[in-house]
């Protein structure tokens, strides 16, 4: 959410930034609306002056025994609660078309992230590790012989339909070892705290963490109106909404490992093999609440827990900063680290890092206390995957492929597997 005050004081500079992501100026049409909201306050709160004054003669009248001014103050004293009223109801209606507008523009970029209009124009910013030179033709996941009989696509699509899978045996294991390898990863060494989330939340939470009411068809409601969570993002940022925390509780630092659901409603057409692209999926989730000052080391930081988890489980990486025309509608800058799949000969996105300034904050009015005193202050608010376990799955199965069809597993899995290190060709662990 933007602060009207700061497009009041500087219409120029919003309309500017807004257009490095491709959008119209926004100014005009926003303070037309927030300069007729104010006049109507302005006119109610002068209406409301002269009712009180009136409502003070009446008595005045009545007391002199002026029947004819005890008539006319009380019909004018009416007529101004009535007028009160009106303008009170239009200045709310106003407000409410004003916070809708505003609720509907995407954050503003930061200075440093590049102009550009698609993911074409994004730019690498660091490279780690080297993909294998294989002597046998690359598998994608469901492809690997080990792999196939445990990765059942035809069974979901019969249960649930298309873009489902249902795991078993060792694949099941090593998917559920990589989410256990994370969370323990991110809670012993990165420092984070580890909570457990609902899956099912309000249109407030959805709304504070900007997946409404621009995301509405992306995500999945019931009946009775709650969300299914596309991420435990949403939650875990919520859970400081309408809080003012004291400036030494920040950071406040936090994972989760959850389901998330997504209807993929705008990916027709897009990565409809394999379990790449799934409606319903497990992601381990980074979020951060920080103090203003501290935002930006904190996304560095958090981009380092998510690129030490594919280090140590020796997957080659890309790290890239997404351009202006490429970042999501809640955030100020972007972080994509991207796996390298070599069954697809390809980098593919399996984290991204962001944060979104105090964009939430406005939205759920999450603030902190000053250590030093004064007016609390709004936080900012970071996420990031730390990974997506599904795509994690198939970076690891694709890159520890041998020719036989086994795959050789990392390392760090072994103690999640019971000290198993390889997936043999009949979907075994040994």
């Amino acid at each position: 959410m933007h602060d009207i005050r700061a497009i009041r004081d500087n219409p120029a500079a919003f309309d500017a930034a807004l257009s490095r992501r491709g959008d119209a100026p926004m100014s005009s049409a926003l303070l037309e609306v927030d300069a007729e909201r104010r006049a109507k306050i302005t006119a109610s709160e002068t209406a409301q002056s002269d009712q009180k004054k009136a409502s003070k003669l009446v008595g005045a009248a009545k007391a002199k025994g002026d029947d004819a001014e005890f008539e006319r103050l009380r019909a004018l004293v009416g007529q101004k609660k009535e007028e009160v009223a009106a303008m009170q109801n239009e200045a709310k209606d106003l407000d409410a078309k004003l916070t809708d507008m505003l609720a509907r523009i995407p954050n503003l970029p930061a200075q440093d992230v590049p102009q550009g209009a698609d993911e074409t124009e994004n730019v690498e910013i660091s490279k780690w590790g080297k993909p294998a030179t294989l002597d046998f033709t690359a598998k994608e996941h469901f492809e690997i012989a080990s792999v196939a009989a445990s990765m059942n696509f035809d069974v979901a699509a019969k249960i649930s339909g298309a873009r489902f899978v249902m795991l078993k045996g060792a694949v099941a294991r090593i998917h559920r070892a990589l989410s256990q390898f994370m969370l323990d990863k991110h809670v012993d060494e990165n420092g984070l705290t580890e909570v457990n989330t609902p899956v099912l939340v309000r249109d407030q939470a959805m709304y504070g963490t900007d997946k409404l009411p621009k995301f509405a068809e992306d995500s999945y409601q019931t009946t009775n109106g709650w969300w299914l969570i596309s991420t435990s993002e949403i939650p875990l940022t919520y859970s400081v909404a309408e809080e003012v925390v004291d400036e030494d509780a920040l950071p406040m630092r936090m994972t989760a490992h959850s389901l998330c659901f997504r209807s993929e409603a705008g990916s027709a057409g897009r990565d409809t093999s394999g379990m790449l692209r799934q409606h319903q999926f497990e992601k381990v989730e980074m979020v951060s609440i920080t103090h203003p000052d501290k935002s930006d080391e904190e996304q560095k930081r958090m981009l380092g827990c998510a690129e030490g988890i594919l280090e140590a489980l020796g997957i080659p990486y890309r790290t890239v900063i997404l351009c202006t025309g490429d970042m999501g509608f809640g955030a100020r800058r972007t972080f994509d680290i991207e796996a390298w799949l070599p069954g697809q000969n390809a980098y593919r996105e399996i984290s991204s890092v962001s944060t979104t300034g105090d964009f939430q904050a406005r939205r759920m009015n999450a603030r902190f206390r000053p250590a030093e005193g004064g007016k609390p202050e709004f936080v900012h608010t970071l996420n990031g995957s730390g990974l997506a376990v599904g795509r994690c799955l198939i970076a690891v199965l694709e890159n520890g492929q041998q020719a036989d069809g086994s795959v050789q597993l990392p390392e760090v899995l072994a103690p999640y597997l019971g000290g198993k290190t390889t997936l043999h060709t009949d979907g075994t662990l040994g």
